[in-house]
């Protein structure tokens, strides 16, 4: 046994079991146990916990946000289809308007009959009758001075984008192809930016752009 004289003063203790343990990395964890309790040695698993959590709240958030922008989305084509009538009617100078296809009713036969058959027939492509029955308001009209049918490819969102201008263009290029007849394309939101409206006034598009309220 190590007399008083013998024994090493703190410092040079701690030193001295500091190069042991890097000398010998597996006494580290033995040490570790022996000097920490349970509570101490469970922090790194209860981290790890936390941060599984962290991460599934954050996804939970990220689906909630998708989701009311799908549901505010929707409320909006919900919206148009009350309005869409009024509306073509003021700024398009349409009358006798019959919603043939949208988010609150199926697609009448008037419509998808004569969409089939020209699928049938080879007229369209399955790409195009794929366009015309993803466009969220087809209408049919026609004008005040004019008793020539005229159909509309309505593409709704929030926030109108480029995308949705081309697909309004794309819908309405396809309608005109199955019933030969007059087919106008409109976007409908609460915003546009300028340089996509711009992209929807020029030759090219062509596309009608409806700003709506999000309090109307």
């Amino acid at each position: 046994m190590a007399t008083p004289s013998q024994q090493l003063n703190p410092e040079s203790l701690v030193t001295r079991i500091i190069a042991e343990l890097q000398a010998n990395p597996d006494a580290q964890a033995l040490l570790l146990r022996a000097l920490l309790t349970n509570e101490f040695l469970g922090v790194p698993l209860r981290l790890e916990r936390m941060e599984a959590d962290l991460a599934e709240m954050k996804v939970r958030q990220d689906r909630m946000a998708v989701d009311l922008a799908i549901l505010k989305g929707d409320s909006l084509e919900v919206k148009l289809t009350r309005r869409v009538r009024p509306l073509l009617g003021q700024r398009l100078g349409l009358r006798r308007l019959q919603i043939l296809q949208s988010l609150v009713q199926d697609t009448r036969p008037e419509l998808f009959q004569p969409v089939e058959d020209a699928l049938d027939n080879g007229v369209i492509t399955e790409a195009q009758e794929a366009r015309i029955s993803a466009t969220d308001i087809i209408l049919l009209a026609r004008r005040r001075e004019d008793p020539a049918p005229v159909w509309a490819a309505i593409e709704v969102s929030n926030n109108i984008s480029q995308h949705d201008i081309e697909r309004a263009r794309q819908s309405a290029d396809a309608l005109g192809t199955v019933f030969q007849q007059e087919a106008l394309a409109a976007v409908a939101g609460y915003s546009i930016h300028d340089n996509d409206q711009e992209q929807a006034d020029g030759d090219g598009a062509n596309v009608y752009v409806l700003l709506v309220g999000e309090n109307n």
